[in-house]
């Protein structure tokens, strides 16, 4: 089969990254005899660079012409500026919401063999294996009215939070097809004693889970939430969340896993279902971390497994994401490890070796 495929590097290490994921996708290819027709693109920093603008119209149009997206990482502090009228960041929002990316899929699993890797105590994180779907094109970082302003006591801001019954089903769904799944349970998180979105989301998801009577739907406010990710990981198999509390609570739970560059993720215009490919753009959780840009220290296991995900929703092509998947466990399991996962006894590498290892693996 032909798959045709948006590549958008950005900036700092996502370059870096996104070449040793393309790596194993070669190998795949060579493997199968599947073909991956790749078109890049710009975005972020370097397309503020280029063209004066975060993610140009041409790009989204070669975006909307592919059967997938994956993409590296955006900004840094050349561009962190408050008051400059473009930032890296606005390309992604543009991706997100110009390609309709509601849904963002981010698994956090523990490897066994990185249960020593965190400063939380191994009997704590060990088994945990969970997946978070945070809804991701509304909410405060969409929602209008959105402005800084002046007024006779100061200055004032305003950001607002609106959700619509129709996007919060549909996020909702996605949570509970995945539940189906995984073991059957779903933790909805809100703070519905406080906000009245969060009672409309609370509404809405108790209404869906009548289509699913073999989910146990578990409602969890989102301050309870934030405590036992960290006192009792292992308890969650899928939550799903609106955006900002989504943003804050993956990267605390990015931590268990040890580093965010072990953590992939996908955004999805569509509910992922069995036999169903799903239009998607795949990337690492992690930053553009300009510091370690250009000395092959990254870490690009989060976007290798982003590649492995792209496999499984977009393409449908199940058995070569496994085959990655098991390529991964295989060589952390050897004893191989880049600087942010990096033990005692432990055979440390730089981004390109650790590609190399798991292509080799393929």
């Amino acid at each position: 089969m032909q798959f045709k495929l948006a590549v958008l590097p950005g900036d700092g290490i996502g370059p870096e990254v996104t070449a040793e994921g393309l790596k194993v996708l070669q190998v795949i290819s060579g493997r199968s005899g599947h073909r991956f027709d790749l078109n890049e693109g710009l975005i972020g920093g370097i397309s503020i660079d280029k063209t004066g603008s975060a993610f140009t119209d041409g790009t989204m149009k070669m975006c909307r012409h592919c059967d997938a997206v994956l993409l590296g990482a955006v900004g840094g502090p050349k561009w962190d500026d408050p008051q400059a009228k473009v930032h890296p960041e606005d390309g992604l929002l543009a991706l997100r919401k110009g390609l309709g990316l509601f849904a963002n899929l981010r698994p956090v699993k523990v490897f066994p063999m990185l249960v020593d890797s965190t400063n939380l105590k191994p009997e704590v994180i060990r088994g945990v294996d969970f997946i978070f779907v945070r809804e991701l094109t509304g909410g405060l970082y969409f929602a209008r009215p959105k402005r800084q302003y002046q007024t006779s006591r100061g200055r004032r801001a305003t950001d607002t939070m609106t959700y619509s019954e129709q996007e919060i089903r549909r996020i909702v769904r996605v949570g509970f097809e995945l539940a189906r799944t995984r073991h059957q349970k779903l933790v909805s998180v809100d703070k519905a004693n406080v906000l009245q979105s969060s009672r409309l989301w609370r509404q809405v998801a108790t209404e869906v889970a009548e289509d699913y009577p073999e989910v146990n739907l578990e409602h969890m406010l989102v301050d309870a939430c934030a405590m036992r990710l960290i006192q009792n990981p292992a308890y969650f198999n899928v939550l799903v969340t609106e955006n900002m509390f989504g943003d804050i609570l993956t990267d605390e739970a990015s931590m268990l896993a040890g580093s965010m560059g072990m953590l992939p993720s996908a955004s999805l215009a569509g509910v992922p279902q069995e036999g169903v490919n799903v239009f998607g753009m795949y990337e690492p959780i992690h930053g553009s971390a300009p510091r370690r840009a250009g000395l092959n220290m990254a870490n690009p296991i989060a976007t290798i497994l982003s590649v492995a995900m792209m496999l499984r929703y977009s393409l449908g092509l199940i058995a070569e994401a496994q085959i990655i998947e098991n390529a991964v466990d295989a060589v952390l399991q050897e004893g191989y490890r880049t600087y942010d996962i990096m033990s005692e006894g432990k055979t440390k590498v730089g981004a390109k070796e650790m590609g190399d290892l798991i292509a080799g693996k393929v």
